[in-house]
């Protein structure tokens, strides 16, 4: 039976109404702090752990948990007759409950100036400590460093009067995840990156990975944000998720999180087939629909605005796997029901994406790099022709950047009135990549800008363009080639903007 509890919070969402259960059980409360203080104003009676110890908070605070009779009381195996002797010999009683979530050192060094010794100051030492004792002893103690695990521990305790052995064994496993997490994260600050610890934990086994014979499963990083991602998109319906769903559903996401205009992408093997930004959610879908309607087929859709019933009639009229939206009308929803196969994915608000970088695993190691979400605006543009583009190009060149960052590299997006009309994926070569795009144009990129993820080597993509009256240009030059390139635009009058940035994606 839990007879003595240990709190000591930093987070404290949900404590008060945690302790009440404990307290109304006759639970004697240990705490420190703003903790203690927080719950005698709310009417729970506490214990100081300096009156319990006999020794006082010293320090500044930082020592007043580090002693034996809060240790011996996590540590003592209730079992072993040697260690219950000298608990009694040494006037140590047992703690049987500790509640403790770290110092917010994640949410200090992420603040904007803040400095080393403020940093250092915020390494908890007492909390980790408790938190590993009380989840070495599982077998008779229950720890808990969640807010979100308190329902669980007071529907045991409220039934039973204790924990099962079930649940502590579970919750002492998040505690060393939370407190190796949280330790990297500390050494990574301290060593300036030079090593980097990734928690993660399983969300499903997949069917299978990108192929039937390899065996994959989704997991969610520990440390991830909150807002619009796969991990925590809400499937309304439809089959479950596979692997190349996920890893197509991501690149849509990334994609459409880049436009405040309302934005639809279609994806196909993690490439966009078509893309386009409208005054109107439906405008958007059909134009981007169009760029190519063969490869759309059985792709998947992402949009940045509530999905109305209008579209999802659209959608429903033909062929998809998966519909990605921030929020779905009812009745769209009730037109999905129809395609009862159709994944439909709520995402929530959608937002530029926080992470700070991506990973990807290689042999014997790992590559991480920064994400690239680096903008381009009108003001970092340089034009490098005799004419300088319209604004209607130069819009269209700046949508057609956002877009070909996107592509398989090498890439070549044609843009025309907001939207792609033909794309050049993932070719060996550039003018490859150009004819590929203008072939998927079907003539319709006469009058169209074109964007280039990379510099071109050679004038020869150049004069392609100007033999299919392709108008304007943005690439990111630095080639040694880059006066011979110009002048090919020059002579076909075209006009060309250097954005002095490359956009491989590979």
């Amino acid at each position: 039976m839990i007879k003595r509890a240990l709190i000591s919070v930093s987070n404290k969402d949900g404590i008060v109404d945690f302790a009440k259960v404990l307290f109304g059980k006759g639970v004697e409360i240990l705490s420190t702090g703003g903790t203690a203080k927080l719950l005698r104003e709310n009417g729970v009676d506490v214990m100081d752990v300096s009156d319990y110890t006999g020794h006082p908070e010293i320090m500044d605070g930082r020592v007043k948990t580090l002693h034996p009779k809060i240790h011996g009381g996590l540590l003592a195996v209730r079992d072993n007759d040697d260690h219950m002797d000298q608990a009694e010999q040494h006037d140590i009683g047992m703690i049987d409950i500790v509640v403790v979530n770290l110092y917010p050192f994640k949410e200090t060094i992420a603040k904007e100036g803040v400095t080393e010794p403020e940093a250092i100051e915020q390494i908890d030492i007492g909390g980790p400590s408790m938190l590993r004792s009380a989840a070495k002893n599982f077998a008779h103690v229950t720890v808990v460093t969640d807010p979100a695990d308190y329902a669980k521990v007071t529907e045991e305790i409220e039934a039973n009067g204790e924990t099962s052995e079930d649940t502590r064994r579970r919750l002492a496993e998040k505690v060393f995840e939370a407190t190796a997490a949280y330790d990297s994260m500390i050494a990574s600050y301290l060593n300036k990156g030079k090593t980097e610890t990734i928690i993660v934990e399983k969300v499903a086994d997949l069917r299978y990975g990108e192929n039937p014979h390899q065996r994959a499963a989704f997991f969610k990083d520990k440390d991830s944000h909150t807002g619009a991602s796969l991990v925590n998109a809400e499937q309304i319906q439809g089959k479950a998720m596979s692997y190349n769903n996920i890893m197509d559903a991501d690149a849509a996401l990334s994609m459409v999180r880049e436009f405040n205009e309302p934005t639809v992408a279609f994806i196909k093997h993690a490439n966009p087939c078509g893309m386009a930004t409208a005054e109107s959610i439906t405008d958007a879908f059909i134009n981007a629909y169009e760029c190519d309607p063969k490869s759309a087929f059985g792709g998947i859709i992402a949009m940045n605005r509530t999905c109305t019933k209008d579209l999802a009639e659209s959608i429903t009229s033909k062929f998809f796997e998966v519909v990605l939206a921030p929020d779905f009308e009812d009745g769209a929803l009730e037109v999905f029901k129809a395609k009862e196969n159709l994944r439909i994915l709520k995402l929530g608000e959608i937002q530029p994406d926080p992470l700070a970088n991506n990973l990807r695993k290689v042999s014997g190691g790992l590559l991480v790099q920064d994400l690239d979400t680096k903008i381009i605006t009108k003001d970092d543009i340089e034009v490098v022709t005799k004419r300088e583009p319209t604004e209607q190009e130069l819009k269209d060149m700046l949508f057609g950047w956002n877009v070909v960052k996107h592509v398989k590299s090498n890439a070549i997006v044609l843009t025309k009135n907001g939207g792609t009309v033909g794309i050049g994926a993932g070719q060996m070569s550039r003018v490859d990549a150009v004819e590929l795009a203008i072939k998927k144009a079907l003539d319709r990129e006469d009058g169209s800008v074109l964007a280039s993820d990379a510099f071109f080597p050679f004038p020869d993509s150049i004069e392609t363009a100007a033999q299919h009256k392709i108008t304007a240009i943005i690439q990111p030059g630095g080639s040694i080639k880059d006066e011979e390139v110009i002048k090919a635009a020059d002579d076909a009058g075209i006009a060309m903007v250097f954005t002095k940035t490359r956009a491989f994606l590979h």
